[in-house]
């Protein structure tokens, strides 16, 4: 008869492995518990990680509210500036044109 993979020096008997070294209950009870306690370190790890990216999300919504007021705060002082700049002028050029209309009656 040939064996498992149709090689006929090989008899079936010879292509089987007897695995004599089966477990025990006290080692399925030893992997079980190997495996629920890290399961319960993972699951430790996952909600350490939830809370650091919620923390980084607060983080960058403040980052992101911050940069806003000071863009805000930033343009309205320019516009005050402007303003300002525009309300001395205004001012300059109303003394320059009195004092060209007292120039040209002198």
């Amino acid at each position: 008869m040939s064996g498992p993979n149709g090689d006929p020096s090989m008899s079936m008997e010879d292509g089987v492995i007897n695995d004599e070294d089966e477990f025990g209950d006290e080692e399925y009870i030893a992997i079980n518990s190997m495996l629920d306690q890290i399961n319960s370190y993972l699951d430790g790890l996952e909600e350490r990680n939830d809370a650091l990216n919620g923390k980084m999300h607060e983080l960058l919504e403040s980052n992101r509210q911050a940069r806003l007021e000071f863009r805000a705060q930033l343009l309205g002082s320019q516009t005050q500036d402007e303003h300002q700049s525009t309300d001395g002028k205004e001012e300059l050029n109303e003394d320059g044109g009195g004092s060209q209309m007292s120039d040209k009656s002198k």
